[in-house]
């Protein structure tokens, strides 16, 4: 018996004692072999004698025995397994050897590194031949029964929140084996799992006396050496974890241990010993601390439907979900309930609604504020109709431009006009190629048509000008040369260089008649020589007023003569310099023009235009006298002219139509707010007897203002057009504010 365990305390000592531990690792094994033997032949008094005795070299009288530990931790073992896990070692088996007296020595630290190491995977076999940190026992063959009960709980999976199946430490196979049993003063109580058989369990010996108090046996040489962290397996679990996550059971490892029969280090057992888990006993009441072991894995969520149940319908209602959220049932829907609901919901969008259109009605751009005529429309002279020396025949008739018609006489239907057409040619002409007072304009060269157009109408006794082929002519001169002499063979010529041809031009010709309302007039060549070319005295009062207002044209209309550049200077009419104006009342009484035309058929025509003044205003009396076959008819044609003028001149006058200070108006806002205006000056204007003139009230182009103080100018009234027009300027009578907010507010437009 000696001489087996001093060969194992050798064998440990050359094998597993580290090179810096190897006299103590000898030391111990002698002294353990020593002990085994003793504890043989004594009698458990002895034992316990010795036991107080029994110091291991290396423990270094540091670390309490179990015996002497804390009374806190023997108080509630239960208590001391929820806060650090317990060694759980395998049951004992019958006949096998107990802890020697050294495992009583282990320290406390070495019990909570084990207690930890309980929750982790099962310890690789230490290759290095260090000690192993657990006691060496014997090893007994297990009993049957002992066998089913352990086989049952390896095949059994550990509950969540009792135990795991975690592996204990590997027996180091080269531990020194020891048949005797422990010394009961030393070696510790083992602390039995679940499933430990009582009958394998040592009874304690009611003789044995306690520890010496002032003795502290000394721990092994193994217990003192801790495990590196290279060499620890246990694993931290958290009292609260994070998230809960699904967690598999660890696979039981074996670990190789010695054989009973002696086999050696490393080779296989038939039946190895199995690691145990180090749980904490399962607790009885509610103050235990929470047990450090996992959560059960969740199980997989039903989606959430309406009803809240977890249905594949969907997600719940907001009012479910906030039940579940606050843990507050929804109250029952009731009509009232439901009905207050409603209320708050579009009351709500109700007023927000309100104050966004308020908002908007209140920012919206004010209306432009209109200015409105509240007086007379018109005004009627005093006296009779006007009488006016008429001629016998034909057609006539006299405006005053501006103010309307003074008279006429005749049947206003179409008749030829002869060279009157070529005011129409005239106008478009510089309203095509327009002209600046003093410029020329462009040349217009003369071709070989327009050469003989002159030396054939030299032979019908036309009216022409001498051109020759080649030569360049302005514009200017060009029209000079169609409204005063009236050269026919210049008009076909500016037709073509305008249009390219005749019949373009004079298609332009009645285009323009039309748009100017000349609903009788026809026009079929540029000259007016062909008698086709048809009008009325009153078709081309409207167009003269039209070209009148072109200054180039009314210069032009009022020339007496013009000096020629195209012409030889023969003695003919048609070769002299000096070219004179057809229209011999050209500038008497106040004659501006416009334009004669005479011919067989169409007989003495002369559309005229005279300048007077009225007070302080400057009147255009325009009027034709057409149709006149007396000999000579264009003498006839100016003399009767000559008296129409004379007599409309006569029979202006100046009357006052609005008087200062006269309410003629309103502005008004565009919300119902209205200031009225006044006429700042006299309205005075040329009438004559019995003629009826319109009132107008403008802004004159300008913009209205939303406020302003009374008296400022903001019209102006008007009578007549052109050159009859008569104004004065309109003034606000009462001060102008802007709209108040209840107008803005209540706007529909």
């Amino acid at each position: 018996m000696n001489e087996k365990n001093s060969a194992k305390a050798g064998e440990l000592s050359g094998k597993e004692a580290a090179p810096g531990d190897e006299a103590d690792a000898v030391k111990a094994a002698e002294e353990a072999a020593d002990r085994a033997e003793a504890r043989t032949g004594t009698t458990p008094a002895d034992q316990a004698d010795k036991g107080a005795d029994e110091v291991g070299p290396n423990s270094g009288g540091s670390e309490r025995t179990r015996d002497q530990a804390d009374p806190a931790d023997q108080a509630d073992p239960a208590d001391r397994a929820d806060k650090t896990l317990v060694a759980m070692p395998p049951a004992p088996q019958q006949g096998s050897a107990r802890p020697t007296a050294d495992a009583a020595s282990e320290p406390d630290e070495d019990q909570a590194d084990a207690a930890t190491g309980a929750s982790e995977a099962p310890r690789e076999p230490r290759d290095d031949g260090a000690a192993s940190s657990t006691p060496p026992s014997d090893e007994q063959p297990e009993q049957p029964k002992q066998r089913e009960e352990r086989e049952e709980r390896e095949e059994q999976p550990g509950e969540e929140g009792k135990q795991r199946p975690e592996a204990d430490a590997p027996k180091s196979p080269e531990a020194p084996e020891a048949s005797a049993k422990p010394d009961p003063v030393s070696a510790p109580a083992p602390v039995r799992g679940p499933d430990a058989n009582p009958e394998s369990a040592p009874a304690p010996d009611p003789d044995a006396p306690g520890p010496d108090p002032a003795r502290k046996p000394p721990a092994p040489s193994w217990a003192a050496r801790r495990e590196s962290d290279s060499e620890r397996t246990s694993e931290f679990v958290a009292l609260k974890p994070d998230l809960p996550r699904p967690t598999s059971p660890r696979p039981v490892a074996t670990a190789p241990g010695p054989s009973s029969s002696g086999e050696k280090p490393g080779s296989g057992s038939g039946d190895p010993d199995r690691t145990r888990e180090f749980a904490a006993p399962s607790r009885a009441d509610n103050d235990r601390t929470m047990a450090l072991t996992r959560p059960p894995a969740p199980s997989a969520a039903a989606p959430a439907t309406s009803s809240g149940t977890g249905d594949a319908a969907g997600p719940p209602p907001p009012l479910d979900l906030l039940a579940q959220l606050t843990n507050t049932p929804p109250k029952a829907e009731t009509v009232g309930r439901t009905v207050a609901r409603r209320i708050k919901i579009w009351g709500t969008l109700v007023a927000l609604l309100a104050v966004v259109l308020v908002a908007v009605q209140a920012l919206r751009p004010l209306p432009t504020p209109t200015l409105k005529l509240t007086g007379k429309a018109s005004h009627t002279a005093d006296g009779g109709a006007l009488s006016l020396p008429w001629p016998t025949e034909g057609q006539a008739v006299v405006d005053i431009d501006g103010l309307g018609r003074m008279g006429s006489y005749g049947e206003m239907k179409p008749l030829p006009i002869g060279s009157v057409a070529k005011v129409m040619t005239a106008y478009l002409i510089l309203r095509d190629h327009p002209l600046k007072a003093g410029d020329k304009g462009p040349s217009v060269p003369v071709d070989q048509k327009a050469e003989d157009d002159y030396t054939n109408g030299v032979t019908e006794k036309e009216s022409v000008v001498e051109v020759k082929a080649g030569q360049q002519i302005s514009e200017l001169e060009a029209l000079q040369a169609v409204m005063l002499p009236s050269a026919n063979n210049v008009a076909r010529l500016l037709a073509r260089w305008d249009a390219s041809t005749e019949e373009a031009f004079i298609k332009k010709m009645n285009d323009t008649a039309k748009e100017l309302g000349m609903t009788n007039t026809t026009y079929t060549d540029a000259s007016g020589l062909i008698e086709s070319t048809v009008s009325t005295a009153e078709d081309q009062v409207k167009l003269a007023k039209r070209a009148m207002t072109d200054p180039v044209f009314r210069q032009i209309a009022k020339l007496p003569s013009y000096q020629s550049t195209t012409t030889s200077g023969g003695s003919t009419v048609e070769t002299a310099r000096t070219q004179y104006n057809f229209n011999k009342l050209v500038p008497l009484n106040g004659v501006v023009g416009i334009k004669t035309g005479s011919t067989t058929k169409a007989g003495g025509n002369l559309l005229f235009a005279a300048e007077t003044t009225v007070g302080d205003s400057k009147q255009l009396i325009i009027g034709a006298v057409f149709g006149q076959h007396k000999p000579n008819i264009i003498e006839t044609a100016m003399a009767a002219s000559k008296s129409l003028i004379l007599a409309a001149d006569k029979a202006l006058r100046s009357e006052t139509v609005v008087k200062k200070g006269e309410v003629v108006g309103q502005v008004d806002d565009g919300l119902g707010g209205t200031v009225p205006v006044v006429a700042a000056k006299d309205l005075i204007v040329p009438v004559w007897s019995g003629a009826s003139v319109a009132i107008k009230l403008t802004d004159d182009g300008k913009a209205l203002p939303h406020a302003a103080n009374a008296g400022t100018e903001v019209g102006i009234l008007t009578v007549g057009s052109g050159a009859g027009e008569a104004k004065v300027p309109v003034t606000l009578k009462d001060d102008l504010s802007e709209p108040s907010f209840g107008a803005k507010l209540t706007r529909l437009g």
